[in-house]
């Protein structure tokens, strides 16, 4: 089927915040088939500024109006990460498939109800993990499964940037999921676990600041085969570096920011280096390529893909509830 035959997927907006502009913004430009039909917002000021900034009619002024809009196919739900679970329950009782961004809820009971809904209701959903749908990352995926790098062994990717303190800051917040988990650690934690899956081993140390939210983390994990791979978090430094992937015969190092990949060197053995490179179409960052496949998985009638299945995102989740609980970090969400 060529682009200018593909059947449209009809996008929502939920929510109208900055990364709901980069997403707006890269479908708009480079991804065939998506059509942005609504917005909404808890407000209709801001569902009309986003409609105006973005040419899109349709415009609402709650969750619910836009859940329940005849004309939307699928909704990307991008809101704070605190409200992702009840926004995508009203979009999924609505009737609508949903792509939730990372991290895609607040603990693991809120990931498995979702899911639950989800499959009772026989909608598509996904947690919008960006980086695992650039081609850079789908590039890694191909030289693994050609044996380029022989038997995985060991993979290591940290992530950060500096945020000064401060109380009213939300990272720093225990109400708005405050902290460097679900904001910057859940990349290398799932970019590991696509990797090698589900660890059998983990160790970790959390450094909890003045507001009680985890600044800093290092996590090993560890694998039945022997693998290893080390995460590392943090709002107190930032952190520039290649993620690195290493096998019994060669490597791949991810050229920074890995968790926004444009570039990938592998280093086989007995090999010279070979360096692929994937820029980004003008004036995008590549949020379209999650659009992309949850377009080909809605028409070929898929609830869920195989780069992000819903069963990883909730043992995700699972994992970082129990590196939570060592650390002594939890939410008001977790009393709920």
């Amino acid at each position: 089927m060529s682009e200018t035959t593909l059947t449209p997927i009809r996008w929502g907006i939920l929510g109208t915040g900055k990364i709901a502009r980069k997403f707006a913004n890269d479908v708009q430009k480079a991804a065939p088939g998506a059509e942005i039909v609504a917005v909404g917002s808890r407000t209709q000021e801001s569902a009309d500024a986003f409609g105006e900034e973005f040419g899109i009619a349709r415009r609402h002024g709650s969750y619910e109006d836009l859940a329940a809009d005849p004309e939307v196919d699928v909704v990307y739900v991008a809101t704070p990460h605190p409200w992702h679970y009840e926004a995508s329950l009203i979009c999924l009782n609505g009737g609508k498939g949903v792509l939730c961004e990372k991290a895609f809820t607040m603990n693991a009971r809120q990931a498995k109800e979702l899911v639950a809904v989800a499959r009772e209701k026989n909608l598509f959903l996904m947690e919008a993990m960006w980086t695992r749908f650039r081609p850079t990352m789908v590039k890694l995926r191909e030289l693994i499964a050609e044996g380029k790098l022989g038997e995985l062994q060991y993979a290591t990717a940290a992530v950060g940037w500096q945020s000064p303190f401060e109380t009213v800051s939300r990272v720093f917040r225990k109400d708005l999921g405050g902290g460097i988990l679900l904001d910057g650690t859940i990349y290398p934690i799932s970019f590991v676990w696509m990797l090698f899956g589900q660890p059998s081993t983990t160790v970790t140390i959390g450094v909890l600041g003045e507001a009680e939210t985890d600044e800093q983390e290092t996590i090993v994990f560890g694998y039945p085969s022997g693998a290893q791979a080390t995460v590392f978090g943090s709002l107190r430094t930032g952190l520039s570096g290649p993620a690195l992937v290493t096998g019994t015969e060669g490597r791949v190092e991810i050229a920074h920011p890995w968790w926004e990949p444009t570039e990938l060197t592998l280093h086989a053995r007995g090999a010279e280096p070979e360096t692929f490179s994937f820029p980004e179409p003008e004036g995008t960052r590549g949020y379209q390529y999650e659009a992309i496949a949850v377009g080909e998985a809605i028409r070929a009638g898929k609830l869920e893909t195989d780069i992000m299945p819903l069963d990883e995102s909730i043992a995700i989740m699972e994992a970082m509830d129990a590196l939570r609980a060592e650390w002594g970090l939890t939410y008001p969400a977790d009393e709920a």
